[in-house]
């Protein structure tokens, strides 16, 4: 599962470490970013089959929807029956896309207590590539809006102490793959990210508020310690 993530990468960095060749979007940095919201998505151009950056609503509205107002909008896809499913098919066939960014968030719900909040990340500090998928609806009066949906798998040990799910994470090595490999093959990349890749922190309650942005998000609970034991995130 994924509902809520940070992204303060420079657009211009983002750019740079997926090659992508249009210019670049300017997006402000959102460490709260939740369902609805733009973000920055790299896609592959489904006319010149250049790799994109763009600029996409988180939501999935897919192209033959007939009502928006009542439309679902998934924010997340199960990668187990994604193929099957008339909601995200032809996107994952022909339209998968990478959301980068910094960290993402979970909530653990406590005996007796409200949902804690967690802030995930990489342990080796470099950004996260998350596995999406994308659409293109026309509205009646022409206008064009984008969408994504993020793809999950089941939670590897890291994660399961929060949630039985967590979002496909993809190595450099496999970008092209999802982007632009055979069906079988990117399919193939949708499993739970190796136990060593992943650290997480509790995080402050102010994150639980989509009202609420800012670096301080992302910092750990004072008294608190990370799981893995790592220093606190710069």
């Amino acid at each position: 599962m994924c509902g809520r993530f940070a992204s303060q990468l420079p657009p211009e960095l983002v750019a740079r470490l997926f090659r992508t060749t249009n210019p670049t979007p300017n997006v402000a940095p959102n460490w709260n970013t939740a369902p609805s919201q733009n973000t920055l998505v790299v896609r592959r151009h489904p006319e010149t089959g250049e790799r994109h950056l763009d600029v996409l609503k988180w939501g999935l509205l897919p192209y033959w929807t007939k009502e928006v107002a009542k439309a679902r909008k998934p924010i997340n896809a199960r990668s187990e029956t994604a193929a099957t499913s008339g909601m995200f098919r032809a996107a994952l066939k022909s339209r998968r896309a990478i959301v980068p960014c910094d960290a993402f968030y979970e909530w653990q719900t406590m005996p007796g207590g409200p949902k804690e909040p967690f802030a995930i990340a990489r342990q080796d500090g470099s950004p996260l590539a998350l596995a999406g998928i994308w659409e293109s609806y026309k509205g009646q009066q022409g206008e064009i809006t984008r969408t994504f949906a993020i793809m999950t798998t089941a939670a590897n040990a890291t994660m399961s102490f929060l949630h039985d799910r967590m979002p496909v994470i993809l190595e450099p090595e496999v970008w092209p793959t999802w982007l632009d490999g055979p069906d079988q093959e990117a399919m193939s990349l949708m499993q739970p990210a190796a136990d060593t890749v992943l650290r997480l922190w509790p995080v402050s309650t102010h994150v639980n508020s989509v009202r609420n942005n800012g670096a301080h998000l992302l910092d750990r609970v004072p008294g608190e310690t990370a799981l893995d034991g790592g220093p606190n995130p710069e």
